[in-house]
């Protein structure tokens, strides 16, 4: 089991939206006209690389990209599980199959099959509720990549791992429940922060970026203008997305 640090700001957490700053204003982050940011928290972005998608990158995308380099999830010819397709889900097949793993995507709904085999490029795609199928991966697995939010089971994914197989847990359930049993199947590194919450080092996002960028990975995207926020909202709880929103600021200001 791992164990998470958090890291404690002297002064208090200034977020970068939608908080008091040390001056009194409110923070306002990508609503804003300007910003001034300290050089330790900017990242080159390709002049190649369509600005768009490169938002997400800096969110869903490295909060799959860093637990899977960490366990060196980069080995080709190796099996990935992916649990879940949504917009982290659909960047962990991206960067599965771009490191060279044979990717199986496990959802609940056997709509996400075409999206999954035809357009993103996984390899096998699996219903979780379907027993037969899951027996059949049993122990088959190097490496998985839970992205599901909703409350769910792990001890059929813990299953499906080989011997010293990793689970890496990037989605926020509100319980995570297993058998110690399971635990002889393989490691579990459980990462039980948010994706908004995560902190990696500077040097592993620009690295993502320029991964990206060399290997066309993009996010997939609906660029939206800023009047439409509330209705992407309703759109995103009504699960009516692939697989991010991304807002016009430049062109919804003029």
């Amino acid at each position: 089991m791992k164990i998470i640090k958090f890291i404690h700001c002297a002064k208090g957490s200034v977020y970068t939206f939608n908080c008091v700053d040390y001056d009194g204003t409110i923070t306002k982050g990508g609503y804003s006209t300007s910003i001034v940011v300290n050089e330790r928290y900017c990242f080159l972005i390709p002049k190649s690389y369509p600005l768009a998608s490169a938002g997400p990158l800096l969110c869903a995308g490295i909060t799959v990209y860093s637990p899977m380099m960490r366990h060196n999830m980069n080995q080709p010819g190796k099996s990935l599980g992916v649990v879940g397709l949504g917009g982290l889900g659909h960047m962990a097949v991206k960067f599965g199959k771009a490191f060279g793993l044979r990717v199986t995507v496990f959802s609940t709904s056997m709509s996400k099959k075409e999206e999954a085999l035809s357009f993103l490029g996984a390899d096998q795609f699996v219903v979780s509720s379907n027993q037969e199928e899951m027996r059949a991966l049993a122990k088959t697995l190097d490496f998985i990549i839970d992205t599901a939010s909703g409350d769910h089971p792990f001890d059929p994914y813990m299953s499906l791992l080989k011997i010293s197989g990793v689970l890496a847990l990037v989605g926020f359930p509100s319980e995570v429940k297993f058998s110690p049993a399971s635990l002889n199947l393989g490691n579990v590194d459980q990462e039980l922060l948010p994706e908004v919450l995560q902190v990696v080092q500077k040097k592993l996002i620009q690295e993502m970026v320029d991964f990206c960028a060399a290997n066309g990975i993009h996010p997939d995207i609906e660029l939206i203008p800023i009047g439409y926020s509330n209705e992407a909202l309703e759109r995103v709880v009504s699960k009516d997305v692939k697989y991010r929103f991304v807002i016009d600021i430049e062109n919804s200001l003029k």
